[in-house]
């Protein structure tokens, strides 16, 4: 479910908040809507790391696409940790993974094993600073990745993911600049829409894709 349909007070609370720090972030509002920003409401830490590191470098299309052939091989429903540890490096291949995420899923499942990798349930319990930190030292687990689990999994409000391009190049396509801004300075820009850069994120997406033709949008952070 979105942010507008899980707690459309808030919701209307974000619009003002992100229209009051910048005229054209309202603007951009303003034609948006509300910000139908999706979060997984069941979804556990461990398949959204899982999910992330599918998308990374890929196209969102791709990555589903990869995604379908790899819940496919374990009968339809999202491979446990054992199960995931349980398949041939061959077979992940064969669903479109390389050797780096292939290993990177690996340590994953590994580290759900081991109590690494929270339960959502204890993840509740961990500031964003701290799941970054735990996260963060497993193989192929940057930055990034945790975000986009603290967004699109765990809800998280105040997440603005600089490093990511759809982000820097919403911003360049709102303010209508040559080049998308460095990371350092979209993260000061950003921090006048604390607490919600979650959703001011979302609303950059947007922009971007308003920028590109209907096939390329991002399905990942679609509306």
């Amino acid at each position: 479910m979105s942010i507008a349909d899980l707690l459309p007070d808030i919701d209307s609370a974000i619009r003002a908040h992100l229209s009051a720090a910048d005229p054209d972030l309202a603007a951009l509002v303003a034609r948006t809507g509300p910000c139908h920003l999706r979060v997984d409401t069941v979804q556990e830490p461990y398949e959204a790391l899982v999910n992330a590191i599918a998308h990374q470098q890929l196209h969102g299309r791709a990555a589903v696409a990869i995604l379908g052939r790899f819940v496919a091989l374990a009968g339809g429903v999202f491979p446990a940790p054992d199960a995931l540890l349980a398949m041939s490096v061959d077979d992940l291949r064969g669903c479109g993974f390389s050797g780096s995420k292939i290993l990177a899923m690996q340590g994953v499942a590994q580290a759900r094993l081991a109590g690494i990798v929270p339960s959502r349930q204890e993840a509740m319990f961990l500031s964003d600073d701290e799941l970054i930190a735990r996260l963060t030292s497993l193989r192929g687990i940057g930055r990034w990745t945790v975000e986009m689990l603290l967004i699109f999994a765990l809800g998280r409000p105040d997440v603005m993911p600089v490093d990511d391009f759809g982000v820097r190049d919403g911003w360049r396509v709102l303010k209508g600049l040559d080049v998308a801004p460095r990371p350092k300075v979209l993260a000061d820009i950003a921090r006048a829409w604390s607490p919600y850069r979650s959703a001011a994120a979302w609303y950059l997406w947007r922009a971007s894709d308003e920028a590109k033709p209907a096939a390329r949008a991002n399905p990942m952070t679609g509306a």
